[in-house]
């Protein structure tokens, strides 16, 4: 199921099943890697031909001998939508659930960008209540 609550359709294709390794710098200078497993999915307008439960087995056993799996390693999953979404992947009573992904900073700390914005009210900008310059009749306007 995707994200909107949509199914994917039931004559989808795996087109590729990937081993993705993933090394970069952040952006507070941290060398990182990540490793993922991505399954592509691909919906044509071929009904008759549904992957079965024993050929998606196949094909996810064929893939753990040529690359090897790793219960930590998360799974992904590409499907066609306005552009190639990443979805992450969970399991629950009725299927599969396809999550959205999120752009995120890995170093925070390091970049000084707060945890939320700070709201302030301009008239309280000043020492104290007296002196601030944005009093309704204050003249800073």
């Amino acid at each position: 199921m995707l994200p909107d609550q949509t199914n994917v359709p039931l004559h989808y294709h795996i087109t590729e099943a990937a081993l993705v390794n993933k090394h970069f710098i952040d952006c507070g200078g941290t060398l990182r890697e990540e490793k993922t497993i991505t399954l592509q999915i691909w919906v044509a307008n071929d009904t008759d031909h549904r992957l079965t439960s024993g050929k998606i087995v196949k094909i996810l056993n064929t893939f753990e001998k040529h690359f090897g799996i790793h219960p930590e390693m998360e799974v992904e999953l590409e499907y066609q939508s306005e552009t190639i979404g990443r979805y992450a992947l969970e399991g629950n009573t009725d299927g599969f659930q396809l999550l959205s992904k999120f752009t995120d900073c890995l170093a925070s700390d390091h970049c000084g960008i707060p945890d939320s914005k700070m709201k302030v009210n301009m008239a309280d900008l000043g020492e104290t209540k007296s002196d601030a310059c944005c009093t309704p009749g204050g003249g800073c306007c």
